[in-house]
């Protein structure tokens, strides 16, 4: 009886994901496919501030009742389900690794990889997958083929790990980092264009830009930038960590040539799991991060020549997919750009107290800096924690000094409130 329990509850798993035998399915789709029937006759924004419905989204979730998470631009927490599919996958590898990982598990990955092609609009042969947007930018950003006095144009407000790639490149093989400094927040998309443009030259073949900027939540206008690129002849790779899951797009709308993402942020995957995605005609030209037995070749999958890693977190990317489905990409995006601005619009007037992020939808839409005269981000940071309990981090980075506030579907109003609460007492205190 013990075997056939073990032989049922494998061929359960080995189903995958994507079958009617899913996770999701057994312990979710009914009670969302209620939720969702509740209030079909809704607009997106009307459902952002229905709370019956995101009550249902907030019981899918298993976070700290000790402490108020609203640093979900850092690491999303995975809801139980896909906190219980990647257990699963990882109990079943560990009754034979070499078995159960590559003749069982690997077999799920062009499942997956069609999945992700379909929520980011792509074609499956344009997806790899891997370990976070570092890795899949990394890999672009060292595989190009660039020589010495080639430029690439990025800013200050790009993400650190970026920022390096391209100086390590520039100090390994001569090329040219140039990097242009915002002031945000912009609500302006023109000006974000023309200073990318003014920054070009003969000699610039990649501008890098960022879709959310990580400290402050600026949305940049990525198309236009890279619609502007193309007519220079310039090829443009995005950073998709903070918008992929997060906003309702699709890849192809950028217009880029590259993007990277991970998949532990707004979708809420596992952590450590991401996403890179390259234009089928420049796969062949952009060499592996990790060594592969054909390093030109036009297959995507030379990207995943990484050795040994975790198929369990690989796999339960599906459920993640799943469980965002079943809210729907645009419900997702009001939802959470109507938890910011609800405690944005409570605190914005306070005295003292300065919010550093457009609040308009076309700008931002998670993530929201705030800051109290007279307390260093740090400060700020730690009374927050210390005396409320409440987790965000303190940003200090070129010409930005707040901190950063961001919620996730499952954040209750009640804790934006004690937030909203937290910083009106604190900056009081300043007067």
């Amino acid at each position: 009886m013990q075997h056939r329990r073990q032989f049922i509850q494998h061929m359960s798993l080995l189903a995958g994901a994507f079958s009617a035998n899913s996770l999701f399915n057994q312990l979710y789709a009914a009670s969302f496919k209620n939720a969702n029937e509740r209030v079909k006759h809704l607009s997106d924004e009307a459902i952002a501030a229905d709370e019956d419905y995101w009550s249902v989204i907030q019981q899918a979730y298993t976070v700290s009742a000790t402490i108020i998470n609203l640093n979900n631009g850092g690491v999303s927490p995975a809801p139980r389900v896909v906190q219980e599919a990647l257990d699963r996958y990882n109990k079943l590898t560990n009754e034979g690794p070499s078995y159960f990982m590559w003749r069982i598990l690997d077999q799920g990955r062009e499942p997956l990889r069609q999945k992700l092609a379909d929520l980011a609009g792509v074609n499956a042969e344009e997806i790899a997958i891997n370990r976070n947007a570092t890795e899949a930018l990394t890999t672009i950003i060292y595989g190009l083929n660039l020589k010495s006095g080639d430029e690439v144009i990025g800013t200050k407000q790009d993400y650190p790990n970026m920022i390096n790639a391209w100086r390590q490149r520039a100090e390994r093989e001569g090329i040219v980092y140039k990097q242009i400094n915002f002031n945000f927040p912009i609500e302006n998309d023109d000006e974000i264009v023309k200073a990318y443009e003014n920054a070009i030259t003969a000699n610039t073949k990649i501008i890098h830009v960022t879709h959310i900027i990580n400290w402050v939540g600026q949305i940049m206008p990525v198309q236009k930038i890279a619609d502007m690129a193309h007519q220079h002849g310039i090829e443009v790779i995005c950073d998709g960590a903070h918008s992929f899951g997060l906003l309702d797009f699709r890849i192809s709308d950028l217009h880029c040539d590259y993007f990277g993402t991970s998949l532990h942020k707004f979708l809420s995957a596992p952590i450590g799991s991401g996403m890179l995605w390259i234009k089928k005609e420049k796969i062949e030209n952009i060499w592996p991060l990790v060594c592969n037995d054909n390093p030109k070749s036009s297959d995507i999958r030379k990207f995943e020549t990484l050795g040994t890693r975790s198929f369990p977190i690989e796999q339960a990317i599906g459920e993640a997919i799943n469980f965002h489905t079943a809210i729907g990409s645009k419900r997702k995006e009001e939802r959470i750009r109507y938890l910011k601005n609800y405690w944005a619009m409570k605190v914005k007037d306070i005295p003292n107290v300065a919010i550093h992020t457009s609040l308009k939808s076309q700008y931002s839409c998670a993530i929201c800096g705030v800051s109290i005269k007279g307390m260093t981000p740090g400060e700020l940071d730690a009374a927050l924690f210390n005396t409320y309990k409440i987790h965000t981090v303190g940003i200090v980075w070129e010409n930005i000094s707040c901190v950063r506030v961001t919620p996730h579907v499952y954040t209750r109003l009640q804790d934006l409130d004690k937030f909203a609460r937290a910083i009106e007492e604190l900056a009081t205190k300043k007067k």
